[in-house]
């Protein structure tokens, strides 16, 4: 299966980045916590060169634990402020603002030399399509400020949202880059749902991630379908097949609504807490 996706939006959404950067002291980036890499779009930093970055590993609570601290760590060495956080929980949300005020502190007194007093922050909200950024921004505000779903694209133009005194947030669509050069991004990309269903084979997806579940997870697999077998992938989305009552008439195994069921019970976590990539040391 080949990952491509770049609806015509995107390309605006990018032009219209580029166009208020020069108005921004800070960019808040989310990403997934279970791709921290993956779910980042290389052309944030090209825009987001000078300026003060704090990153949100965002959906923290379906990732496995340990590799959160990892990737704390490794964006942290990189020169990046870290917040693990789950936006639609709210946990970790209100430890922000004080990371805020520390990432543009050299902002803030290069004012106050200037005389100038109590000038808000001005932070642009950015990640990848479905990654929470209206749900973070709705949680951090503490009020729905922004239109929220759970399918790619719902943030279509721009929009200033004043939180407080001392910080605005200019929340933007979520943007992926034009071409996945390594086709092991879009998969993951895919596992997670940041691309359009629709144009993805659901069962092919579903061998694919069996495959690395056997590889990292082999234990969460076994417990949570009980199964016995785990050396392929085919059979082993037979038996959840048989153990959900996926059948077609006459008996047939209906294995897309078992590609299905295994998909969606590992986006919102009940196949256990799943990193799909771990932090290189001395990357």
């Amino acid at each position: 299966m080949n990952y491509q996706w770049y609806p015509g939006h995107m390309t605006k959404a990018k032009r219209m980045m580029e166009e208020n950067i020069k108005l921004i002291d800070l960019i808040i980036e989310l990403v997934d916590a279970r791709i921290p890499l993956s779910s980042r779009n290389p052309d944030i930093d090209q825009l987001g060169k000078n300026k003060s970055r704090l990153i949100l590993l965002n959906k923290s609570d379906l990732a496995d634990q340990r590799y959160n601290k990892q990737w704390m760590e490794y964006f942290k060495e990189k020169g990046f402020y870290v917040v693990e956080v789950n936006a639609k929980s709210g946990s970790g949300i209100k430890s922000i603002q004080g990371v805020v005020q520390e990432a543009c502190k050299e902002k803030i007194e290069r004012d106050r030399k200037r005389g100038i007093l109590n000038r808000p922050i001005r932070a642009m909200v950015v990640g990848i399509p479905n990654v929470g950024k209206s749900t973070f921004i709705n949680s951090f505000a503490g009020k729905a400020c922004t239109k929220t779903g759970n399918k790619p694209g719902v943030t279509k133009g721009k929009q200033w949202i004043r939180l407080n005194k001392g910080l605005e947030l200019l929340d933007t669509p979520g943007i992926l880059w034009p071409k996945f050069e390594d086709q092991a991004v879009g998969m993951k990309l895919a596992f997670i749902g940041s691309m359009n269903d629709e144009i993805l084979h659901v069962d092919e997806l579903a061998l694919d991630l069996i495959k690395f579940l056997v590889e990292n997870y082999v234990s969460v697999l076994k417990e949570r379908f009980e199964i016995e077998d785990t050396r392929d992938a085919l059979k082993i989305l037979e038996k959840i097949a048989e153990k959900r009552n996926c059948y077609k008439k006459g008996q047939e195994l209906d294995l897309m609504k078992a590609s299905s069921i295994l998909i969606d019970e590992f986006r919102c976590g009940k196949v256990g807490r799943i990193t799909l990539e771990f932090p290189q040391v001395n990357e």
